[in-house]
This record gives structure tokens, sequence and C-alpha cells, in this order.
């Protein structure tokens, strides 16, 4: 193997084939390649990337590491679900079964949680008796007399991602995209799912703190998908506070089987809605996502989701009497309350401290030697936009001794922000990434490539609208818009459209970026070249009354601006062309 080339060619921005790829990886696992020139070529990596075709072959390698599931004889197609974690995520526990009571086949193998709290087979394992370590013939059985199964992922699986991740760990290479994208994905390519649905989490508790970092990686894992001939969807969702109001391991059980009776909280029931309706369309379960939420619903109110999910935990080995008494959980000896010291509005609770004091209390691992404590944890009475007054319950902390819930307080009451009028929570899906949506980015970008010389500037300043759509704040109308604004130095401002509750405080993109631009820069340094507006329309934007008029304020009335769709339809005016009567200033 001639790995110190590849080393080298991957830092002067090369590629590696699929041949050379496998080699490296094969080669790593069979200790041929040491860690040291492996350290160097992931390093090389997060400088010089990964296109979609290498990183698809990065993953497949990894995938052919180990075993791989066949599933043979299980109803196709198979659809498997994953998640980059989240404070309160407990989709899975509720949603496998769900799927399964409408018909989708879940063959899930899931892991342990290293952090905040326990993953979902951690979670699962705190129902009385329930088995996770099930021998592939015990797993294979149970998905084709039941629909669903999950088990703990085994060594076995994808184990070159295994050493890579405990390499990149110590060596300062976790935060590359396409390594992570990779990673994720080899899994599930290992699982034998002929289908994949992605929660990419975004915010405050997620590993992706922005929703750039997350598209880019949602994109990057459906093209991988799609390019190993899996259908795939991914969705963007939003992790600024904790998802439903349970944060701990038995405690997210209880709220996973409240869901599953049609009690559970707003923001969780929506995730699993969303989620389970692109895994329903997937399978051919349903035409349409409202068809499959409509069947959804239908197996909450009827009950059947609920007997799936005692059936289930029985044949796993559990108590199928938690669907009907929860009490049989494991429960905390220690339950302290928070209360309010004033009036107000809850402004947001802090997700990712949220998940550190969870762990503290003992229901996550900091090292994976930890034993976790199923009983402890956090169930919060408030949520961002509450009203809560003086001496109202805001969170219970779940304790296994009263020292440890006491020096919790403290820490549970700095969670909560406040404001003097309701601040309105984001919806919980923020985004949504499929095949089709790439190929139309990947067409728009052929057609600003194909773009004349003289026409530079409008290809770059539509690219920085389009990027800039993704920071849109728009919970009420769901239509993002980004636009950009090319100063004559070069800089590029931008800005995307931000919604009020008072819809008359609404800001549209176009005015967001001018007030930015005179903010950063005053208006003496404004001297705009060029302007683009993007939006998801069936032609290119049109911008509205108030944003000509703001850009006739401080624009010349010959500047070029191009509006144009996700689509690559574009569209050539000028400032002045927009409003050809507008106000002037003396």
């Amino acid at each position: 193997m001639r790995v110190v080339e590849w080393i080298e060619r991957k830092r002067q921005g090369g590629k590696l084939t699929d041949e050379e790829m496998t080699q490296l990886i094969q080669g790593y696992i069979s200790g041929e390649v040491p860690d040291y020139q492996m350290s160097a070529f992931c390093m090389a990596v997060v400088f010089q990337g990964m296109d979609d075709e290498e990183t698809s072959a990065l993953t497949q390698a990894m995938a052919d590491s180990g075993d791989v599931l066949e599933l043979p004889g299980v109803p196709r197609p198979v659809v498997d679900k994953h998640s980059t974690g989240g404070v309160g995520d407990k989709t899975t526990i509720a949603l496998a079964p769900w799927l399964a009571s409408i018909g989708v086949t879940m063959a899930k193998m899931s892991g342990r949680g290293l952090g905040h709290t326990g993953g979902t087979v951690d979670k699962l394992e705190s129902i009385p008796g329930f088995r996770t370590n099930l021998s592939a013939s015990e797993f294979l059985r149970q998905v084709k007399e039941i629909g669903v199964a999950v088990a703990g992922q085994t060594g076995e699986l994808a184990p070159a991602d295994k050493s890579l991740y405990a390499l990149r760990d110590v060596t300062g290479t976790v935060s590359s995209i396409p390594l992570i994208a990779a990673s994720i994905m080899s899994k599930k390519l290992a699982s034998g799912a002929d289908a994949i649905v992605l929660d990419v989490k975004v915010g405050d508790g997620a590993f992706m703190k922005t929703a750039a970092e997350a598209r880019e990686l949602a994109s990057r894992m459906v093209r991988i998908g799609e390019l190993r001939g899996r259908k795939t969807v991914a969705i963007l969702s939003h992790m600024e506070e904790p998802i439903g109001y349970a944060v701990g391991n038995a405690l997210e059980v209880k709220e996973a089987i409240d869901t599953l009776r049609g009690d559970g909280p707003p923001d969780f029931t929506e995730l699993c809605l969303a989620l389970g309706a692109e895994t329903a369309v997937l399978a051919g379960v349903a035409d349409s996502l409202e068809e499959a939420r409509e069947k959804m619903r239908e197996a909450v109110q009827s009950g059947r989701a609920l007997a799936k999910f005692a059936e289930f935990v029985k044949a796993q080995g559990g108590s199928p009497l938690v669907a009907e008494d929860t009490s049989i959980l494991p429960r905390a000896p220690v339950v302290e309350l928070v209360r309010a010291h004033l009036d107000g509005y809850v402004a947001s609770i802090h997700a990712e401290a949220t998940g550190r004091l969870a762990m503290r209390l003992g229901a996550g691992r900091a090292t994976k030697e930890d034993r976790i404590d199923l009983r402890s944890g956090l169930v919060f009475r408030k949520k961002t936009g509450d009203f809560v007054r003086r001496g109202e319950v805001l969170v219970e902390i779940h304790a296994a001794t009263s020292e440890a819930a006491a020096a919790a307080v403290p820490e549970a009451e700095q969670l909560f922000t406040w404001a003097n009028s309701a601040t309105v929570a984001l919806p919980i899906v923020v985004g949504r990434v499929d095949a089709a949506e790439l190929q139309a980015e990947t067409e728009a970008g052929r057609s600003l490539a194909a773009t004349p010389e003289s026409a530079a500037p409008g290809a770059s300043v539509i690219a920085a609208a389009l990027a800039a759509r993704d920071h849109a704040y728009v919970p009420y109308s769901n239509f993002p818009v980004g636009a950009a604004l090319q100063l004559r130095d070069g800089r590029m401002v931008t800005g995307c459209n931000v919604e009020n509750a008072s819809f008359g405080l609404t800001n549209c993109a176009e005015r967001s970026a001018i007030f930015r631009a005179i903010s950063e820069y005053g208006v003496a340094g404004m001297d705009v070249v060029a302007v683009a507006v993007a939006a998801d329309t069936e032609g290119p934007v049109s911008p509205c009354g108030a944003c000509r008029q703001v850009l006739m304020e401080f624009c010349r009335a010959d500047v070029p601006v191009f509006l144009t769709n996700v689509r690559g339809q574009i569209a050539e005016t000028t400032v002045g062309a927009l409003l050809p009567h507008a106000f002037l200033h003396f």
C-alpha cells in the first residue's frame, strides 16, 4: 500500500479512489496502517475535506469492515431512523412501536449513551426485565413476528468506525463533517436498512450549533445514502431547549409511553409525527406525509400504538404491564421541587446545561465505565413561552440522595432565562433535506457555474443569499428568505427574514441586510454593487414594496438585483426598475 502517497495527495487537495479507500480502511483494521498514518490522513481530511463520492467510498469501506445485517425473510422495505443526539431525545422508544403498529418494519440497532443521558438501549433497560442483548436469530425472528425490534449494537457492526472514532477523539479530528457523516452512515449501511430517516439536531444542546452546519451534515448524509442505493431523508430539529419535559432514562420512557397514549408533550409528539410520516412514506405505507400522520394519529386513538409497545416490550423480556402502569419503572427516592422566585415568562431553557446537570445527577456517563442511575434526572413543569407565577414549580429534580438534590437546585434555577412578555418557542422541525432538493441545488449550482464572466458578481451574491436563507426565523409563515448585498470592495453582507408574534414587527431579509450593512459600515461605507434575494417560490422571488423602497434609499438605481429561488431560476433587474416611482429624499 502507498499510504504516504495517499496522505500527501489528500493533503494537497486530491482524492482517493474507491479501491484505495477500501485498502486504507482494511489496512487500518488489520494493523498494517498504524495510528500515526491514519491520524495524518484524518487531519488532511479536516483541512481539505472530501467530496461526496470520496465520503461515500469511506462510508462503504467502514460498513464492510465487519458484519452486515442481511435480514432475510423480513418484509421490505426496512427503514432505519437515526438521531444525532439531543437532551431528552426518547424518540425511538415511542416511534419504533408506533410505526410498527401501522405496518412499517422497524429493525433498529441502538447504542448506549456517553454524555448527558443514557442512549436508547440504557433507557429501554429501565423497563423491568427488558433485554437488548439479542442474538442475531432472536432479532430476526422478532422483526418477522411483530415488525419491530431494538437491540444493542454489536462490536462487529462497522468496527472500523469504532476504531477510527477513538483515534479522531484524541487527535482533534472529530469535527470534520465528511468524517462525521461517514461515521454515522457506515452503521446505517451495515444495519441492513433499505431506507434511512435522519434527525439532525441543531442548537444549544446539539453537536451542530448552527443551522448552516446542521444542513451541511444532513445534506452530506443524504447524498451518501442515495449514492449507496438507500432512499434517505433528513429532518433538522431544534435543540435550543430539552425535547419534551423529561430528561433521564426511566423518566423519558414514561414520557414516551404517555405519548403513545396521546398525552405526550406537544413538541415531542410533533417530532415523532414528522419523523414517522417521512418513515412511513419511504416504507410505502402511505402515499403522502399527511396520510402518514393521519394513520399515526389513528393508531394512538385506537390504542394500537400502545398495544404494539406492550407487545414489543414483552417480546424482549420486559414487563408489558409498563404500558398501563408506569409506576413499575424505577423511581428516584428523592424528588426536589424548584420553584420560581418571580412572576414572568420563560424566555428559554438552556439545553446543554440541562444535559450537564442530568449527567451529574447520574442520568448519564462521563466515561464508558460509569454506571447510570436509571431513576435520576429532571422533569420540567414549564417550557419556553409559559407564564409563571412566583412560587410555581419550574422543574422537578429526581435524585438518589437528598444531598445530590439540594446541590442541584442552584444550577437548576440557572437553566431558565426570563422575559416580561411571551416568547414564542421555535417549531421543533426547522428544516428538511431530501434527494430532490439536493438535485435542485446542484442544478442551480451548474447554472451559476455557466454564468458568463461578466456576470460573476451575480453568482457570488446569489450563493450568499441562498446561504443566508438557512438562518431565517419563520415559525409563523414557514417561508424563509435570504438576501445579500455585495459591496464595492468585495465584502458581502447578508440578511434573512425574522418574524415576530406581532406581525407588524417582522423584518424582511432585504431590510435585514441593508440595516446590518448600515450598522457595521455606516451609510458612507455602503457602496452596493449587487443585490440578491432567494426563497422557495415557484419562480424567482419578488421583494415586497417596503423592501423596494428601502433598497432605493440606500442603493443606486442602476445596481443589479438578482431574484432567485432554490431551484436555480434567476431573474435579473435593477433597484430602480423594482420601484420606478419611489419616495425620494432631498
